[in-house]
């Protein structure tokens, strides 16, 4: 921040005085001189507050601490956080599942690289009949959903893809899902059978075209449950690479003390607790073409989805 300075600047009541006459110069001379005040110094030290100020914001809100690099091999690694109390009123309803253990979980050892190699398969076959025309493309296996230039559609009522996806397609898919409830509901000390697949659970492919559509901004600060009320716990799994298959796109928690920041990595699984104990963002990809899978869990059982199947 830039601080002006005005060299011929006069102590007050100096222009004042020298209107009146002599005698009234005199004594303006006598109360300059005995109420001098050193400007530059105020001046000085002002901007350096400020800048000390400044240097203390941006350095704790632009503070950055890996919790899983793309290099590393990480069998599990775990974070606890004090719960919010977004889910204060469903703890006399889901009890057993509703979080009372709050906080964030890598695993690299939960899907194997051919689930992983099967699914971006699916995620390439499925999304070549569509795409966004900004940069955030989503392809929906329960529902169909599937981007389309600004909008959605149904890939089932495709005539092209009738035949794209096979049973062992959805074979693989249901296995790594429950792969993924089973971690999760194991990490976090809950109740497998109260656990509950939910709505939306997509494949996304996320390239560096600008966005067209909000749809296309998923970059903004968010939290899940705000979003899906229905969420209590959220995952991703990762199937592309961080610095060779793409470059930005990483996923980053906002905490008080820093960002923390999740390197994606082929057969990563990133799952946390969905209330606002986890605030967070995906960095814009700047270059080539992130895949992961959303995998999302509730705990109410009035929102549970099954997992999809070949269409007849």
């Amino acid at each position: 921040m830039a601080v002006k300075q005005r060299s011929s600047r006069k102590p007050p009541g100096v222009g004042r005085h020298a209107a009146k006459g002599d005698s009234n110069v005199s004594e303006g001379s006598e109360h300059k001189s005995t109420l001098k005040v050193d400007w530059r110094r105020i001046i000085t030290r002002i901007v350096m507050m400020i800048s000390i100020m400044l240097v203390v914001y941006f350095t704790q809100a632009d503070k950055v601490v890996p919790f899983a690099t793309q290099q590393e091999v990480i069998p599990k690694r775990s974070v606890d956080i004090a719960c919010s109390k977004d889910y204060a009123d469903e703890l006399k309803h889901f009890p057993g599942c509703t979080p009372v253990k709050c906080g964030r979980v890598i695993f690299d050892s939960v899907v194997t690289l051919s689930e992983v190699e099967a699914l971006l398969n699916i995620a390439h076959r499925g999304l070549s009949l569509g795409g966004s025309s900004g940069g955030a493309s989503i392809l929906d296996l329960h529902s169909g959903a599937l981007s389309h230039g600004s909008d959605f559609i149904n890939i089932y009522k495709l005539e092209e893809a009738k035949n794209i996806f096979t049973t062992e397609d959805f074979k693989i898919y249901s296995h790594v899902k429950n792969k993924i409830h089973g971690a999760i509901a194991d990490h976090f000390g809950i109740n497998k059978d109260k656990l509950y697949l939910t709505h939306p659970t997509f494949f996304s492919r996320i390239i560096s075209a600008p966005p067209q559509t909000v749809h296309d901004e998923y970059w903004h600060p968010h939290v899940d449950k705000e979003t899906y009320t229905s969420f209590h716990y959220t995952s991703l799994l990762y199937l592309t690479d961080y610095g060779h298959s793409f470059d930005g796109g990483r996923f980053i928690f906002i905490d008080k003390d820093s960002n923390k920041t999740v390197e994606p990595r082929s057969g990563r699984l990133s799952a946390f607790t969905s209330g606002s104990e986890n605030l967070h963002y995906v960095e814009r990809v700047t270059k080539g073409v992130r895949y992961a899978i959303t995998v999302s869990f509730t705990c109410d059982p009035k929102q549970a989805i099954k997992d999809p199947s070949l269409p007849r």
